[in-house]
């Protein structure tokens, strides 16, 4: 039994040391961390257009496809993509995405009105149509 009352005496400072530390690290004011927003198929629209109005093709193509990828039955997500391919010229691309949100939604006023305007050879003004169309 001689070591047990050997052990008392190291293990007392070092409990008291836990006990003096433990209540300090409980009283710290914990870090707030912000509120991350749910990415959700309008913010992924969003910063398409926020990316398109940069200037950035590519990031908003991405982003664009990822709304289609995370509502696939959604015809505004494939009208956003459809305005970007007319934008960069390629409206073979353009007219197949809008066909795509008519295959959803036949009377998608979005899809009908930016194909007029690519039949009519007036690309440039389809960003603007859809965000009129799409609020």
């Amino acid at each position: 039994m001689a070591y047990v009352p050997a052990m008392i005496p190291r293990t007392i400072p070092l409990c008291a040391a836990l006990l003096l530390v433990a209540p300090a690290a409980m009283a710290a004011p914990a870090k707030k961390t912000p509120k991350e927003q749910p990415i959700t198929v309008e913010s992924l629209l969003t910063q398409a257009r926020a990316a398109t109005a940069k200037g950035d093709t590519e990031l908003a193509l991405r982003l664009t496809q990822s709304a289609i990828v995370a509502d696939p039955a959604r015809p505004t997500s494939y009208v956003a993509l459809g305005d970007i391919y007319a934008q960069a010229g390629q409206a073979d691309y353009a007219r197949s995405y809008y066909d795509a949100a008519l295959g959803i939604d036949p009377a998608d006023a979005g899809a009908l009105k930016a194909e007029a305007e690519l039949d009519s050879g007036h690309p440039q003004d389809l960003a603007e149509t859809t965000a009129r169309n799409s609020k």
